[in-house]
């Protein structure tokens, strides 16, 4: 699996973070005080913030990398150890899956967040189970991170965030993270991100 491990570092991590930093940033508000939740090696927050130079981006992570990009602090991936409102958007990018509480993350990203910004998998397709496997440890196993495999259909997300009072004012499936050959086999219907507020916010 090196070859692959290696494969994913080279080609698709850049892109995906390139693709996936240019959907998140035109939700961003002005001036947006940002909470990047599993933020990982924070590659995906400081293309954001070289995108959006006016939002002040944080993060926060069970794992803290030496090498982060942006300023980490530890937790223990199930409370956010901020105040209520605190931040003007939350990111919960990919970090969902690996929890197996989903549901209680959330509802600390929606606690301190106005906003928040889910990407996540979804289990909708033709052998979508072992193709979300193979994704997933091919990204993450080398860096020590939690695959429980925790994965849903979009109806399921739909449901989640729904029954966390949480409105989906915009979802997209078709993310194109992938050169369009592997995103016949990797993107599919696999791939969720939303932006959601507080049905109290309204």
């Amino acid at each position: 699996m090196k070859p692959l491990q290696q494969l994913h570092t080279g080609l698709v991590h850049p892109r995906r973070v390139r693709v996936l930093a240019g959907l998140i940033a035109a939700w961003l508000p002005q001036g947006g005080k940002v909470l990047d939740v599993g933020c990982g090696d924070g590659a995906l927050a400081a293309a954001i913030a070289e995108l959006r130079p006016d939002v002040q981006i944080s993060g926060l992570d069970v794992l803290v990398r030496p090498s982060a990009r942006i300023p980490v602090v530890a937790f223990d991936g199930r409370t956010i150890p901020h105040g209520d409102g605190c931040f003007d958007v939350a990111l919960l990018v990919d970090v969902l899956h690996h929890t197996e509480a989903p549901e209680a993350l959330l509802r600390e990203a929606r606690r301190v967040a106005r906003m928040v910004v889910v990407k996540d998998h979804t289990l909708d397709g033709w052998m979508a189970g072992p193709t979300l496997r193979l994704m997933d440890w091919v990204g993450n196993a080398s860096h020590g991170v939690a695959l429980p495999y925790n994965y849903r259909t979009e109806a399921q997300w739909r449901e989640m965030f729904a029954a966390l009072d949480l409105r989906i004012e915009e979802l997209r499936g078709d993310l194109g993270l992938y050169p369009w050959l592997a995103d016949l086999v990797f993107g599919r219907r696999l791939h969720l991100l939303a932006r959601l507020t507080p049905e109290d916010s309204a």
